[in-house]
């Protein structure tokens, strides 16, 4: 579902990238944080302040996800399976594939010594387990693409009050999570409304409506502020507090991340106008965004022997250098997999 030129959805093509060069950037910051204690506070400052401020990226693929697919009808469960299932089923297979063969390589050249047995072992307990830490993403996601079709036909059947209260109260199993929260409220069972659902949902309710009050501009500023900041200085205090990195207020399941991904969300629809010179960018990176999710981490290993991480200079100019490179190199990457016979199946 891309704009293709299509003025209405340019806005959704725009923010998928900028999700997807935030998981970049999200990736390549990352190792900052768990040195906290043996790096100079300045490092870790920016290696926080970059992180904290990409933490809407995998909120915001979800909301995409909910805006269009949930909007859509199909003829039959199985139709929706062809169409999204396998969409993201093969590519996830293929390069989950390539991640082990990575993996068995290391360990052939590091001088170990396994059958053939133990290696098909090794293989199938990594693809139960995730060939990679980001590809968790995938689980869930497929998980969640399973579940759209039943909570399509309730969404698309209800009015905005009932999708609404759907939304509050799964705010409110996030919010009875918190510290101190979690020991006052009542021991009552929301497990229902919680989870990774909600970001789809919320994608659909902000995609399907719109907000016109004089104010809106105003507190798309303030969400964004507030959750962002709210992270950068609650996972301060909380490290400061433990000694050691605290990665709490990272969590996509926190209120500071959903308020600064409805703020992106809702800054991008509103403001972000179809623009003929960068269009074909865009939409170039956007096409490609999935299969340079999948393979991003390859490229960054590949960029680390080449000595290019947030290290290889000030990490305030290294982590976009970084991050920038990897992006154009990854999509041209996918770019290049997809021209090939039957390379349209597995590129993502």
């Amino acid at each position: 579902m891309r704009a293709n030129g299509n003025e209405k959805l340019y806005w959704i093509d725009s923010l998928r990238v900028l999700a997807i060069f935030s998981v970049i950037v999200l990736h390549v910051s990352a190792p900052i944080l768990g040195k906290y204690g043996s790096i100079s506070n300045f490092d870790w400052w920016i290696g926080n302040i970059y992180d904290s401020s990409v933490r809407f990226c995998i909120p915001i693929f979800l909301m995409i996800s909910g805006a269009l697919i949930l909007s859509k009808t199909y003829e039959s469960i199985g139709e929706y399976l062809k169409k999204r299932v396998m969409r993201i089923l093969l590519p996830f297979l293929f390069w989950s594939m390539i991640y082990i063969l990575k993996d068995i390589f290391h360990q052939v050249s590091g001088g170990e010594h396994k059958t053939i047995i133990e290696f098909l072992k090794f293989a199938f307990s990594r693809l139960r387990d995730g060939a990679s830490y980001h590809l968790w993403y995938i689980y869930m996601i497929i998980g969640l693409y399973l579940f759209f079709p039943i909570i399509g036909k309730w969404i698309n059947k209800s009015n905005k009050y009932e999708i609404k209260y759907f939304i509050i109260i799964w705010l409110l199993s996030i919010l009875v999570q918190a510290p101190f929260i979690n020991k006052i409220f009542p021991n009552i069972n929301l497990i229902y409304f919680s989870g990774y659902i909600g970001f789809p949902i919320l994608g659909f309710y902000l995609y399907k409506n719109t907000f016109t009050n004089s104010d809106r501009n105003f507190l798309i500023f303030f969400l964004i502020m507030t959750g962002i900041l709210i992270t950068i200085f609650g996972t301060f205090i909380t490290t400061k507090h433990e000694g050691v990195f605290d990665a709490t207020f990272y969590s996509y399941l926190t209120l500071n991340v959903i308020l600064a991904s409805t703020g992106i969300f809702l800054l991008f629809k509103n403001f972000i106008k179809f623009r003929t010179k960068t269009t074909s960018i865009i939409l170039f990176f956007s096409k490609y965004s999935y299969g340079t999710y999948l393979i991003h981490i390859l490229i960054l290993s590949a960029l680390s022997t080449f000595g290019f991480s947030y290290s290889f200079i000030n990490p305030i100019i290294g982590i976009p250098i970084t991050s920038i490179l990897c992006l154009i190199i990854s999509s041209l990457i996918i770019w290049g997999v997809n021209k090939l016979p039957f390379g349209k199946y597995i590129s993502g």
